[in-house]
């Protein structure tokens, strides 16, 4: 082989290796950018989440929702965030009215339902709602602190 074809293939196996390196480069870029936005949008439905959680759990201690509705809403959001905060003593209050109320129908199933049964259904929500109106709103202002001492209160 000829100095000048060595020379030649050199130069393209350098070619082809910048070509490479910008490609690879440029492919590196776009996945830091990606993931960049991914966590910025994890940030902001984190943010979303807690604005959330504030707003249903202020309702609730205020009394503007239902004590079986608010529940359910900040049991649902807390998971969001972070199913272990399930687990926290201070929030199970929420999952046990959630426990407590799941079988009862709501929607389109509770309009299908005869006015005895919406009846009944509705005797068995207030009866859990009487019991669990305390413990529901110790919760809810559990919710506020952590929500104002966040993120430090995730830990």
């Amino acid at each position: 082989m000829s100095t000048n074809t060595s020379l030649v293939l050199l130069a393209l196996a350098l070619m082809l290796v910048i070509g490479l390196s910008v490609y690879a480069y440029t492919l590196w870029r776009e996945v830091r950018r990606r993931r960049e936005y991914r966590q910025e949008e994890d940030q902001r439905a984190r943010q979303n989440c807690l604005d959330n959680l504030e707003m249903v759990a202020s309702a609730l201690a205020q009394g503007q929702v239902d004590v079986t509705e608010g529940a359910w809403r900040c049991k649902v959001l807390l998971e969001i965030l972070d199913p272990d905060l399930m687990e926290r003593p201070a929030f199970r209050a929420f999952g046990e009215v959630h426990e407590r109320t799941r079988h009862l129908h709501t929607h389109s199933a509770r309009d299908a339902l005869s006015s005895q049964e919406r009846l009944k259904e509705d005797q068995q929500r207030l009866a859990v709602e009487d019991e669990m109106r305390e413990p529901v709103l110790a919760a809810a202002s559990a919710v506020l602190e952590f929500h104002r001492r966040w993120p430090e209160s995730r830990y």
